[in-house]
């Protein structure tokens, strides 16, 4: 195998598959990438039995041939070439991989290509295409919510299924770590009908997304019941699903919270983040305290002090106080882009609602704490 590529695009897709590769490995093959040259295409695989990429990009190919070699040390090395300068890959005797740009050269030691792990996909029957900004939007609404708890691995991902709404069936993700709920939906691609609920695990969530910010194009989108997979342009992401049962989240979602605040979303969230500074890592809570077109906000630490803000705010219900952790409320508080939040409360021991007054597709549930 002898290639000649241009570094910023060996870099750039080296970038895309080495995050995939552990860097922790009990088997070794797993800590390399896969090189596949042909024609005047190179492609590099990386797994780590549970996500798979394959990116393709198109290379002055001399010599075809394939073989693996160590992904974080190849990307390092290129990532510490010149700007701009050109790489020649050279495979030698199978087992040596030289690695030569201007006056630079290293000698890698390379793994056989026999004994790196395929991926079977399986059977994908259900497909259809989704514009890259609407997938953005899915994942970024509610991948804050994902649990990092191992013991309830079934939260650990992003739950997408089609959900029945008022206005027909809806493409739809939900997050959830017990505390937090995030539900985010749209329109339903053609073809997406008839498709399992699924739960994309936490780790192809962050890759996925890591993509699509360079992705313009429409992104394929095939799955079973237990592989998705992820493809546009040269780049393939395949992905075992979580294998579990996602809980029935709309039993905790509340519909008569009947107390309504409307509040500048920019505002209440620089408020919560200041008073917050003062508040004790264990409990993160922070007091509101609502009265009509009044919100308080008050944080007491037994170690540090007292923090107390006011805002206005449209509100004509009853006052009453109510508890929150105030990072949880910050990360919903971070998903409203428009300029006015609106939170929908019942009672001091009620999960409450906030949405976002100009996306309607979205909608979030935080769980109150005793303060």
């Amino acid at each position: 195998m002898k290639v000649t590529i241009e570094r910023n695009t060996l870099l750039k897709t080296l970038g895309h598959v080495q995050s995939v590769v552990e860097r922790r490995n009990t088997i070794p093959i797993l800590s390399n990438v896969m090189l596949e040259a042909d024609g005047s295409n190179l492609a590099m695989t990386a797994t780590d039995l549970d996500i798979a990429i394959v990116e393709n990009v198109g290379v002055m190919v001399e010599v075809a041939g394939s073989t693996t070699v160590p992904a974080h040390m190849l990307f390092d090395i290129v990532r510490k070439l010149p700007d701009g300068s050109e790489v020649q890959l050279t495979l030698e005797e199978g087992e040596r991989l030289i690695v030569q740009s201007g006056r630079s050269r290293f000698t890698l030691a390379c793994l056989p290509k026999e004994d790196f792990p395929v991926m079977s996909e399986g059977d994908l029957p259900h497909r259809f295409e989704i514009a890259a900004e609407e997938l953005k939007r899915l994942v970024d609404k509610a991948r804050f919510a994902i649990s990092t708890e191992e013991t309830r691995y079934y939260l650990n991902g992003i739950y997408l299924h089609v959900a029945d709404a008022e206005e027909g069936p809806r493409l739809r993700a939900v997050a959830t770590d017990g505390h937090r709920l995030a539900q985010v939906e749209q329109d339903l691609p053609e073809g997406a009908m008839g498709m399992p609920g699924i739960i994309v695990p936490r780790k192809t969530v962050a890759e996925i997304r890591k993509l699509i910010d360079e992705c313009e194009t429409a992104i394929h989108v095939a799955l079973s019941d237990t592989k998705i997979r992820f493809s546009y342009g040269g780049t393939t992401v395949t992905s075992k699903l979580i294998d579990g049962t996602f809980p029935d989240y709309t039993r905790v979602i509340p519909e008569g919270n009947d107390k309504i605040l409307e509040i500048d979303a920019k505002t209440f969230a620089e408020a919560v983040d200041r008073v917050s500074t003062i508040s004790s890592d264990k409990t993160r809570s922070v007091k509101m305290s609502l009265g009509v077109d009044m919100l308080t906000l008050t944080v007491n630490s037994p170690d540090s002090g007292t923090a107390t803000e006011e805002l206005a705010a449209s509100y004509q219900a009853d006052s009453f106080d109510v508890g929150f952790n105030s990072r949880y409320l910050l990360d919903i508080l971070q998903q409203i882009e428009s300029d006015t939040a609106q939170v929908y409360l019942a009672d001091p021991a009620a999960p409450t609602v906030l949405r976002d007054i100009l996306d309607e597709g979205a909608l979030y549930v935080l769980m109150p704490m005793r303060v």
